[in-house]
């Protein structure tokens, strides 16, 4: 049986997206909408912005009982009492030298405040080296070519089938999925789904969400 997440539906506040709208507009947008996990994701801020946007969201996700997921930066999601930090590859074992999450720099490892871990995975043996690394999660993609990731080669849904059978930990399937791709991504064995670019380019964040969450909710039941 293979880590099936509670969590459906994770989704994401990429400044690259937000198309001249504020940070907690969008935050809120996918709050109400349903989202079970949101990242904030800022490639292009530095450590300053960064920590001062993830505390306005902060404030937000926590008001609506949702966890905030910090992409990269592990110390400002300790700092700020982030539910969850997410790392690359490359950013944990190759950067950081790490091989397991015990070894993140928090006083305790056991303390159920640190910030729980998800990494990035793109073949069946970078899962299995985050599962034994003590990963929380794992992201399994990219599904299909994506935006967010030009340069990064699809995994396609036969990544989705080999997870489906091998991970036991919760994974969530990313990578442009949308409104036509959702399916064979569910019906590959997904039943956690991280969307960025289908949700925002919606004009209307909460409406999206609702309608990923209710096709995720009904094809799983």
């Amino acid at each position: 049986m293979s880590g099936k997440p509670q969590a459906r539906l994770y989704t994401f506040v990429d400044t690259a997206y937000l198309q001249g709208r504020s940070l907690s507009e969008v935050t809120k947008g996918l709050c109400e909408g349903g989202s079970d996990l949101i990242q904030l994701r800022a490639k292009d801020k530095d450590s300053d912005w960064i920590r001062s946007a993830a505390s306005d969201m902060h404030s937000i996700t926590r008001a609506h009982s949702i966890p905030l997921v910090i992409n990269d930066h592990f110390d400002i999601a300790c700092e700020l009492g982030a539910e969850y930090c997410h790392l690359g590859q490359e950013d944990f074992f190759d950067e950081m030298g790490l091989r397991h999450v015990d070894q993140l720099p928090w006083p305790d490892p056991k303390d159920p405040c640190r910030p729980r871990i998800g990494l990035s995975t793109h073949a069946p043996d970078q899962a299995q080296r985050a599962v034994d690394a003590g990963a929380d999660y794992v992201a399994i993609g990219p599904v299909y070519a994506t935006g967010t990731k030009p340069t990064a080669r699809p995994v396609t849904l036969d990544y989705v089938r080999w997870a489906e059978e091998n991970v036991r930990i919760p994974w969530f399937a990313i990578g442009g999925i949308n409104e036509e791709t959702l399916d064979p991504v569910v019906e590959a064995g997904a039943s956690g789904i991280c969307i960025v670019s289908a949700i925002l380019n919606s004009p209307d964040l909460r409406e999206a969400c609702q309608s990923f969450k209710g096709r995720l909710v009904s094809a799983l039941s």
